[in-house]
């Protein structure tokens, strides 16, 4: 007995995509076939069988010294099981759900939370839901197709993908990385007070560790009758108390942003995001985002242990500064070593490099070397702008920072930059 089975699609039929010649013509192989990973990902990391010293982990605290992690996941597995089995709009959220999205609202400052089962999804999401226009019955509709966005030009990519199709220069405008000079001048120019105007900017960009001028940012919302939203996937429950860096600009996302975007995957060191803002809103963006009722959601486990996480973190402070004067000492001694890092005080510490060609022949010598360093090069970047962007890890020993570091130097001398 045969049977009949559907071909693949033949590489003829698949050439007016280029994609074999696009493949082809990279050199950085990794670039499209990831290495494959062994075992937990932590201050050290095990690809294609060799052990490197991990500077690309964005879960970077090291929170199995603190939180029975794997523990509380099975934990909350036994009790909610492994999936939602169903949409949030059919069946209803699950009660780890319920109790996340209460403690993210808690200690973003907001009314509400909503939770997404990527931070990306979270800000396609938050887009979609602002620019929705949607008739579901009699009295039951929006009409928000006439909204503008301005934006700081580096946000995410998630939120430049939640903006496509709406019309750059027409519903979406851009500012000048943290220029809060530009966005007033793009909100003059679009009169905010008069028109559905959200400003979307972060607090800590991915790329270069830049912090985001954020009191100023609200406060040019505020003058021009604008909407907020503040993307803190990378500050979430990193900064805030008084003593660390960046508190004001943390009170003033948690005091005064409209909206906040919060991902599970930097400090709490899971998976997921949420979207943080007015009551009435958030309860909309059930059926407005898009993101959240056509998709899975968070598994029940993740958010239950999401939640104790975050507890955590807040009880337990010194877990926070201990990492940030851990990042800060290894920014010292690059900066004592002629290797300056883009000037922020986050904990992201981004090595310029310029060339984009030497970017890329260093991350191979790193690997080579024992070190996975992340690099960030055109497109990520502009041309020959390409940088080194570390995250220390709190589990990192002096040893191996040191071999790092002294290893980074040999390579700039060797390559001349």
């Amino acid at each position: 007995m045969t049977t009949s089975r559907t071909p693949a699609p033949s590489v003829d039929r698949l050439a007016p995509w280029a994609f074999e010649a696009f493949v082809e013509a990279n050199t950085h192989d990794t670039a499209y076939r990831p290495p494959v990973v062994d075992g937990p990902v932590g201050p050290t990391i095990i690809r294609n069988g060799h052990e490197l010293v991990n500077f690309a982990s964005i879960s970077f605290l090291d929170l199995e010294r603190h939180v029975p992690v794997r523990r509380l996941f099975a934990e909350g597995a036994r009790a909610h099981g492994l999936s939602t089995s169903g949409s949030r709009m059919t069946q209803g959220i699950c009660r780890p759900h319920q109790v996340l999205e209460e403690t993210i609202a808690r200690h973003t400052g907001k009314e509400r939370a909503i939770s997404f089962a990527t931070g990306l999804l979270a800000n396609i999401g938050f887009v979609n839901a602002m620019s929705s226009s949607a008739h579901f019955d009699t009295g039951i509709e929006v009409r928000n197709h006439d909204t503008f966005f301005v934006v700081d030009r580096d946000v995410h990519w998630s939120i430049w993908k939640g903006l496509e199709g709406l019309g750059y220069g027409r519903n979406v405008h851009a500012f000048r990385h943290n220029d809060v000079s530009g966005l007033a001048r793009v909100l003059d120019r679009v009169r905010a007070r008069d028109r559905k105007t959200v400003v979307i900017a972060e607090s800590i960009y991915s790329a270069d560790g830049t912090m985001g001028p954020i009191v100023e940012i609200l406060d040019e919302c505020d003058r021009h009758g604008a909407i907020s939203m503040i993307d803190d996937a990378n500050g979430f429950m990193v900064y805030g108390p008084e003593n660390r860096p960046y508190a004001r600009e943390a009170a003033a996302i948690r005091e005064r942003a409209d909206f906040v975007m919060v991902s599970l995957s930097k400090a709490i060191g899971l998976e997921g995001g949420a979207i943080a803002g007015p009551a009435a809103a958030i309860d909309a963006f059930e059926l407005l985002s898009g993101t959240s009722m056509f998709t899975a959601a968070i598994q029940p486990p993740t958010a239950y242990v999401a939640t104790r996480t975050i507890e955590t973190l807040a009880d337990n402070p010194a877990i926070v500064d201990d990492y940030l004067a851990h990042a800060a000492r290894l920014r010292r001694q690059m900066h004592e070593a002629d290797t300056p890092t883009t000037p922020t005080e986050s904990y992201m510490l981004s090595v310029p490099i310029g060339n984009d060609a030497a970017a890329l022949q260093m991350r191979e010598w790193f690997v080579e070397d024992g070190y996975l360093v992340p690099v960030f090069s055109y497109p990520a970047v502009s041309r020959n702008q390409a940088l080194l962007r570390l995250f220390p890890h709190a589990g990192h020993t002096e040893e191996q920072l040191d071999g790092f570091l002294s290893t980074l130097l040999t390579y700039r001398r060797r390559l001349g930059v």
